[in-house]
């Protein structure tokens, strides 16, 4: 009869029920509140922002920011224009943080963070991604800062985790990314211990964003001429996440992966029931929620042999983002993936800094 009766059960949405059935943890890839609601309504514990989310917002809710954003600027009447940028993304964090406070609290650390990303500009320099790191830690209880996956960033994984700060790894679209992360961390965690320091309110996440390793792929299938099946580049990152969660799942790693970049409903639907976070857009939400995609466990389902055996035949770069050795630390910062998204994100960051440029110094 229980069973019965949980089956009866009206879920609002697809991904309601899977946050009230399953492991598997839903975040908003956004930082706007009104995004942020609706997820929360469909069982959202998390979310995130970063310089593309944060122009993004800006579109959407262009009547409250056009207002705040010289306030600001009046506010600090020294500030750079690099300054003023990065106190609205601070601003828009705290906003958006503390909506998820209750769900903080409730959960002792572990769920309710808003996700704040570090200067995509310092992804050489540990020491300032640390020090900015450090600062974001303190707007807001209820804070995660996101360390890009370069060879300084893995660096600053590990100081910023020793200094108590939860982390989430961005950046990253590779199992030796991956468990670099959870290597830090690890460290991290292990310094913290042994100097009698709290971990215990700490939720450090290991986020691949699996749809740009997609992408990253059909770009050197055009560079290189590869004739490859046309769907097996569509389950690469999909393949990187599940071997990532098992290797993650058998050594106790003492963080958690969360999937980003979504592409098709398989960045979803593929890690239902693992012990991870799915990061989608909402309009993504909204997608998953009006589809026929049914909410099962297919985490421990493998890919199809055949699919990863002809992605690592015909792609270099599949072989060394499957391959556990497949690259050192020192190769992260030149891997296509990452070359393409740090360009994008720093773009991103320029582009928020001339914005405010032109609020502070209008232009005649």
């Amino acid at each position: 009869m229980e069973g019965d009766s949980k089956q009866n059960i009206n879920y609002k949405s697809t991904l309601h029920k899977m946050t009230q059935t399953t492991p598997t943890i839903l975040w908003n890839d956004s930082c706007s509140i009104e995004e942020l609601t609706y997820s929360i309504g469909h069982g959202a514990l998390g979310a995130t922002c970063n310089p593309v989310i944060v122009l993004n917002v800006l579109k959407q809710e262009w009547n409250i920011w056009k207002e705040r954003i010289p306030q600001i600027i009046h506010e600090y009447p020294t500030a750079t224009e690099d300054e003023i940028a990065w106190k609205l993304i601070g601003e828009m964090s705290v906003k958006a943080a503390a909506l998820l406070s209750p769900v903080f609290d409730r959960e002792k650390g572990k769920n309710g963070r808003l996700s704040i990303q570090t200067d995509p500009r310092f992804y050489r320099d540990a020491k300032r991604i640390v020090s900015q790191a450090v600062h974001f830690s303190e707007l807001a209880p209820n804070m995660i800062v996101k360390i890009p996956v370069t060879k300084a960033g893995v660096e600053a994984i590990e100081e910023a985790t020793f200094r108590g700060i939860s982390i989430n790894a961005t950046v990253s679209f590779t199992l030796p990314q991956a468990i670099a992360v959870a290597e830090a961390v690890e460290r991290g965690l292990t310094r913290r211990e042994k100097e009698g320091k709290d971990i215990s309110t700490m939720g450090p996440i290991s986020t691949l964003m699996v749809g740009r390793l997609d992408d990253w792929l059909k770009v050197v299938t055009e560079k290189e001429n590869i004739i490859a099946n046309p769907e097996i580049v569509d389950w690469a990152g999909v393949a990187v996440m599940k071997k990532a969660y098992r290797i993650y799942s058998e050594r106790g790693y003492r963080l958690r992966l969360l999937s980003a970049a979504f592409r098709h409903h398989r960045h979803w639907s593929e890690f239902i029931g693992g012990n991870i976070v799915i990061s989608p857009p909402c309009h993504w939400q909204k997608r998953y929620n009006a589809s026929d995609v049914t909410v099962e466990n297919r985490m421990d389902i493998p890919v199809d042999p055949a699919i990863i055996d002809e992605l690592e035949k015909k792609f270099i770069d599949f072989r060394r983002a499957y391959d556990e050795m497949g690259m050192k630390v020192e190769e992260f910062d030149e891997f296509g993936a990452t070359v393409r998204t740090l360009r994008q994100f720093i773009q991103a960051t320029s582009d928020l800094i001339a914005l405010i440029r032109d609020m502070m110094l209008p232009k005649l």
